[in-house]
């Protein structure tokens, strides 16, 4: 199965931080096979909470999108902008009914 980061952003103190982050990180987690699917946008809350920012890649298996997480690289990158940064992260493993 496919694996996912979904990532949602709930406070962002410094843009700069973030942007640098993205672009450090971004050819890191391509490496690994990942396709960006969400990366802000437009969007609407219907129910819950409002968060600033999703974002949704999409991995060969569940255990690339781990490992990417989990690599030095990746790590290195998001120190760019863990400190100005809240977000809730997750790797989620993909469903299909076929």
């Amino acid at each position: 199965m496919k694996g996912y980061w979904i990532s949602l952003y709930k406070k962002i103190e410094n843009q700069e931080n973030l942007k640098k982050y993205a672009e450090t990180v971004t050819p890191i987690i391509k490496s690994y096979g990942g396709i960006p699917l969400v990366r802000g946008g437009k969007y609407k809350v219907y129910e819950g909470d409002s968060f600033s920012r999703t974002v949704v890649w999409e991995f060969p298996s569940y255990e690339k999108a781990i490992e990417c997480h989990d690599s030095n690289e990746y790590q290195a990158g998001w120190d760019l902008a863990k400190k100005t940064t809240i977000r809730h992260m997750q790797v989620i493993e993909g469903f299909s009914t076929e």
